[in-house]
């Protein structure tokens, strides 16, 4: 008979645990698969985006150092007559490069400071996730 009235006054307090459990399990799932989802994204548009990149720099290194050779030959000329000619050519050249090279490369940082490797769309969910069980945990007190 206790049987009876205990399964007729609702679930237990096991059955509710359990509940929770999979509901809970079913949650951090679906997170950890969006969050992977995600990244598998961004490595397969890095793929893509690395093998054009190689292409490309194979392709821009080959001119670079041909226009550079071309430069320092130019350069050379306006110093004929001085035995420093071609220093003073490869000097010249080398600090050009180095001046443009390095706002390049704070261009390139400051690029990839806002783009950042976090996962934003993951963490905006978690956020909202957070706030949603706050005010939950809030209104069951």
């Amino acid at each position: 008979m206790n049987r009876t009235n205990a399964e007729s006054h609702g679930p237990t307090l096991a059955g509710i645990v359990a509940e929770i459990r999979d509901e809970a399990k079913q949650f951090v799932q679906t997170r950890v698969e969006m969050f992977k989802a995600e990244f598998q994204e961004k490595v397969s548009a890095w793929k893509a985006g690395a093998l054009l990149a190689a292409v490309g720099l194979l392709f821009l290194g080959t001119a670079y150092l041909l226009l550079t050779l071309a430069l320092v030959g130019l350069v050379a000329v306006a110093f004929w007559g001085s035995p420093y000619a071609w220093f003073l050519a490869f000097l010249i050249v080398g600090v050009f490069w180095g001046m443009i090279g390095g706002v390049v490369a704070f261009l390139a940082v400051r690029e990839f400071r806002s783009q950042g490797l976090a996962p934003k769309k993951t963490i905006e969910v978690l956020r909202e996730d957070k706030i949603w069980l706050q005010s939950e945990a809030g209104s069951q007190v």
